[in-house]
């Protein structure tokens, strides 16, 4: 236990998941909690997560009803985050009377949550960003253009860095972000990896509802259009056509795009090669990675995609499984030699990639457990705990 008074408490507020299944954050809260830290958590309802209120592993949960995802257009957005910060105004003042906090621990998309910041900064309260996805890149890599509302989220991230007293990145080029583009002082700026408890997520035999083929592929995530799924569905279809026909591949995951996908996979007749499992939790979705043989991560290059640390990348290392994915900056500095690297959003050559690990089952089952490896020695939560309570022992320190 930590030697600080226990009144040290802190409000995390994310917009686009509830907690706990949004994995990072939840990670980050108990983490505190066992800390000494006292956290209460704003966030949406959804995906079974309903109950306005709940204390689980004494983490308060305090959820609002969860707006549409917007998908195009300013009016969308807008609707999508006034909703949201109605709902952060209004929990805030009720975490206040209730349990207070000194810090609040912002976590985007969006970048706007410094307006809650902003409004608790003459009582004394601290601000925390931490950065999960570059705003500006994302909007871009989500609908192919820049314009006014890209300008806008640059603004946005701007004023976001001027508010934080501390920020947190998932990896060295956010951190870059944050200093360089942000403005903030070095001192300021702590990598918290993101990766999963290596206790929970232990490899296994999996659940043998999944082996439905010689060779079981897998992926995992929130089903959105810039998640490259279209460029795997076309890669499945050239694995096939190299001969590679005995395969089946376990989609866990749900998302806005998730119709889109699986009409591309109908379209492609590859329907019987895909299961979609939907949302899975804790035992199931275990149960669901540890029956495949290789991990996909489909996302293509881009300036969001290259800069960004792959959650299901961390997962399928965790879980000894090899994995093929684009050559992108940051997903080599996570897996190293636990990956097969295809040429930058080349489905063909994704496929081929894949093949390789299916020829070459030694030298595949090696890289998983290399993977598996450098988690353990390098890049599990256990690694990222000092790094959170070092930004929290900093930005109590202003």
């Amino acid at each position: 236990m930590s030697s600080f008074s226990p009144t040290r408490r802190v409000l995390m507020v994310v917009e686009n998941l509830p907690v706990p299944l949004d994995r990072r954050v939840w990670l980050e809260a108990t983490s505190l909690t066992a800390a000494g830290y006292e956290v209460s958590v704003i966030c949406p309802t959804g995906r079974g997560w309903d109950a306005e209120r709940e204390v689980i592993d004494g983490v308060h949960i305090y959820r609002h009803p969860a707006p549409p995802e917007a998908h195009a257009g300013a009016v969308a957005y807008a609707r999508e985050y006034l909703h949201a910060i109605y709902h952060w105004f209004r929990l805030a003042r009720i975490v206040r009377r209730e349990r207070g906090f000194d810090v609040i621990h912002g976590c985007n998309p969006p970048d706007l949550i410094w307006l809650l910041a902003l409004r608790y900064r003459l009582a004394g309260v601290r601000y925390l960003f931490d950065h999960h996805d570059v705003c500006p890149e994302l909007f871009e890599a989500k609908f192919g253009k820049r314009g006014l509302l890209y300008g806008v989220m640059r603004l946005w991230e701007r004023i976001t860095f001027a508010c934080a007293h501390v920020s947190i990145a998932t990896n060295e080029s956010f951190a870059g972000i944050a200093r360089d583009r942000g403005g903030m002082a070095a001192e300021d700026v702590f990598v918290v990896r993101s990766a999963p408890r290596i206790e929970k997520f232990t490899p296994g035999p999996g659940d043998p509802a999944y082996r439905r083929a010689g060779t079981v592929l897998g992926w995992i995530g929130i089903i959105g259009q810039q998640e490259g799924l279209e460029l795997m569905v076309e890669a499945v279809g050239h694995l096939a056509r190299m001969g590679h026909e005995d395969v089946h591949i376990v989609i866990v995951g749900f998302g806005p795009h998730q119709e889109v996908i699986e009409a591309e996979v109908a379209r492609a007749g590859l329907a019987d090669r895909f299961t979609f499992t939907g949302a899975l939790y804790g035992e199931a979705m275990l149960g669901a990675l540890n029956a495949i043989d290789i991990g996909l991560a489909p996302d293509p290059k881009n300036a969001m995609n290259d800069i960004s640390t792959m959650n299901k990348v961390m997962e399928y290392m965790t879980l000894e499984k090899p994995l093929v994915q684009f050559d992108l900056t940051e997903g080599r500095a996570s897996a190293g030699g636990a990956a097969r690297y295809a040429r930058a959003n080349d489905p063909k050559d994704f496929a081929a990639q894949i093949a390789w690990l299916i020829e070459n089952p030694e030298a595949a089952r090696a890289m998983g457990q290399r993977g598996r490896a450098r988690v353990l020695d390098e890049l599990s939560w256990d690694h990222s705990v000092p790094h959170l309570l070092a930004a929290y022992a900093r930005v109590f320190s202003k």
